[in-house]
Parts: structure tokens; C-alpha cells; sequence
């Protein structure tokens, strides 16, 4: 198999009256005649411990600086599990190797490029579960993967395509039955090597790619290289990961 081509592309106020009427009423009893019953205070609580407290119905804001300009698909809410269905990459020296001359010569043309921390094929969309839907989620995705067998797939996928599209079929059988968003319509499938905030691709594509591209063959055993056995799915809710072994 040769090694794939590299490409650039583009996820109630009634009550608290009640309340407060009730904590003010004048007492009916206990109270000496001719004496005006002491009605109760309501002393303000100091800022120190409201602030210990905040409100439930506050939502966290989503700093983007704080994730390098990212900016969330979906805002985040209390309850709800960003969950993604993906085929690990463990990248091995001579990989990374590989992305040390890759990376610098596109950065030539977007300074801004930053590389992956953690690379994989993706074969799902981002998502959103509710907690009490991740197991039975998982359970499901399971059941559809026992049957698959490892596969070879390279970077970006020239063999092993159709078995990626056999797997993203049966994990979008899956994100039915939970009336989820399902896959890209033909998907091309890709590992990740690098990116960066706003859409680059009129720098990067043409001479910028080109020159990639024969970085890339003439890299000694990129064709092996490139090559990703995968023996297992995996599925990120959250901060709980799952994995489905292949036959």
C-alpha cells in the first residue's frame, strides 16, 4: 500500500414570598398580653459564603483562550457528555520523526499550525449523551463491533477504506437508536496531524501540500509507516473512555 495523500480541510417566586411572610408573621402565642410580639430578622448572609456557593443556575462560560481560540460545537451544560467513536493511532518515533519535517515547512505557510497531542481516525461525529445514556450506549456500540477484524488503514486511508466505512455504518446504526447525528455522507477518512483557529486551507492547498507531499515519499518506509493496525474502536464520553476489541 502507498502512503496517502496528505489534504488540508476544515464541530418559583411565589414560594419565596410564602416564605418570607411566614418568617415575619407576629407569633399568636408565648407572647405576654400588651407586649408586641419581636417579629424575626433576616440577617444578609456575607458575600464569603455566597460566594462558596454558586448559583445552579449559572453556566460555566467557555473561555476559548483557554483551549487555544477552540470554540465548543454545542455549549456545555450540566449533564451532558461530548462523545465521540474513534480508532486509536499510537504514534511510534519514527512517526513523529516523520511530523518534525512536516509540521516546521507547513508552518512556513500557517505560523499558527500546532500539532496533535493525541492522533486518531475518527468514526463518528462529536455527540451529546446524557450520563444515564453512556453505558447502554457503549453496550450497543459493543454488540456492533464483535464481529469486526482488525484491519490495516493508512494516512490519509487508500487501503482499509471500505472496512472504515463498514465500522462507521454500524457505529451510525448505533447513533440512531439514540437519535444522535450520524457520520459525514461519503467521509473521507483521515488521521489528524496538526491545526490551527479559522480555515487555512487557501494556504495550504496547492505548492504548500505539493511540497508536503514529496516530504512525504521520499520519507524512507513511509509506506509502512503510515500503516495502522487496528485492534480496537474506542469511545470517548466525557472523561470516561471505552474500548471495543476486534477480532
Amino acid at each position: 500500500m502507498s502512503a496517502g495523500p496528505l489534504v488540508g480541510y476544515s464541530s418559583s417566586g411565589s414560594e419565596d414570598e410564602a416564605e418570607d411572610e411566614a418568617r415575619t408573621r407576629p407569633a399568636t402565642g408565648g407572647c405576654r398580653r400588651g407586649q408586641s410580639p419581636v417579629p424575626s430578622q433576616r440577617f444578609p448572609v456575607p458575600d464569603s459564603v455566597l460566594n462558596m456557593f454558586p448559583s445552579t443556575e449559572e453556566r460555566p462560560e467557555d473561555d476559548s483562550a483557554k483551549h487555544g481560540g477552540r470554540v465548543r460545537t454545542f455549549p456545555h451544560e450540566r449533564g451532558n457528555w461530548a462523545t465521540h467513536v474513534y480508532l486509536p493511532y499510537e504514534a511510534r518515533d519514527e512517526f513523529l520523526e516523520l511530523l518534525d519535517m512536516l509540521l516546521p515547512h507547513a508552518q512556513t505557510y500557517v505560523p499558527q499550525l500546532v500539532r496533535m497531542e493525541a492522533f486518531h481516525l475518527s468514526l463518528s461525529q462529536s455527540v451529546v449523551l446524557r450520563h444515564h445514556w453512556i453505558l447502554p450506549f457503549v453496550q450497543a456500540l459493543k454488540d456492533r463491533m464483535a464481529s469486526f477484524h482488525r484491519t490495516f488503514v493508512g494516512l490519509e486511508v487508500t487501503a482499509g477504506h471500505a472496512e472504515c466505512l463498514d465500522l462507521v455504518s454500524e457505529v451510525d446504526r448505533v447513533l440512531e437508536e439514540f437519535n444522535l447525528t450520524t457520520f459525514y455522507p461519503d467521509p473521507s477518512f483521515h488521521i489528524s496531524l496538526a491545526w490551527c483557529v479559522g480555515d487555512a486551507r487557501p494556504q495550504l492547498e496547492g505548492q504548500c501540500l505539493q511540497e508536503l507531499q514529496e516530504i512525504l515519499d521520499e520519507f524512507e518506509d513511509s509506506e509502512m509507516l503510515l500503516r495502522v493496525f487496528t485492534e480496537q474502536v474506542r469511545c470517548k464520553s466525557g472523561n470516561k473512555f471505552f474500548s471495543m476489541p476486534l477480532k
